[in-house]
């Protein structure tokens, strides 16, 4: 049910974004957020360690989903973005309270540094001054954290986790072309359905 739920929403928020109907979004975009809020809910995510603090991570991004909305308020964007930056955080504690192989997660990292180094170089020249210091930490996070789920995927052999964490970390890439390099539904088309399907895998791991 959840997933049927959560293809209907996306499909309805895409169509809003394609036809630019604000008000469409506001109402839709916090409900597909509140849909994998309800999953883990529904799926026991309050039960163990590892679904209480992924269910916080989810909170999170829940939040960044609605502030991201305004699009012509920078502290809003900001703050956006630093609860999602908090939700990657979550994410990585979890995977670490799931329990993680450290050498996994050493050569995963060692090994996204060159697609981490890439998408700095990529959006260097479109971000302003003072949004340098906050994209470099936000690549960074992001990094840790799809690092730390190759580890726990290796330590507890669960696909969801690998898999929502790298669609988080590529929905990131939509959002950020969005925001900083050019905008264009093509972000959405793709970005936006990666994004809240990740975020049900996530919520579907705590299972």
């Amino acid at each position: 049910m959840p997933w049927l739920l959560m293809t209907a929403l996306v499909c309805g928020l895409l169509y809003a974004h394609h036809r630019e109907r604000r008000a469409w979004v506001w109402v839709l975009k916090p409900a597909a957020a509140l849909t994998f809020l309800g999953a883990a809910l529904f799926w026991g995510a309050l039960s163990s360690d590892y679904g209480r603090v992924i269910f916080a991570g989810l909170v999170l991004a829940a939040g960044g989903d609605v502030l991201l909305i305004p699009r012509e308020r920078r502290l809003v964007f900001l703050a956006g973005i630093f609860s999602f930056l908090l939700g990657h955080v979550g994410y990585a504690i979890a995977f670490g309270v799931r329990g993680v192989d450290a050498l996994w997660a050493g050569a995963a990292f060692a090994g996204l540094a060159l697609p981490a180094a890439a998408a700095l170089r990529w959006l260097w020249p479109h971000v302003s001054p003072k949004m340098k210091g906050p994209v470099v930490l936000y690549v960074l996070v992001i990094t840790v954290m799809v690092a730390l789920a190759v580890g726990a995927v290796r330590e507890a052999f669960d696909w969801r986790i690998l898999a929502g964490a790298v669609g988080f970390y590529l929905s990131d890439l939509a959002v950020a072309r969005d925001r900083f390099v050019k905008r264009a539904m093509l972000n959405r088309l793709w970005g936006t359905p990666l994004y809240f399907f990740s975020q049900l895998l996530l919520a579907w791991s705590a299972t």
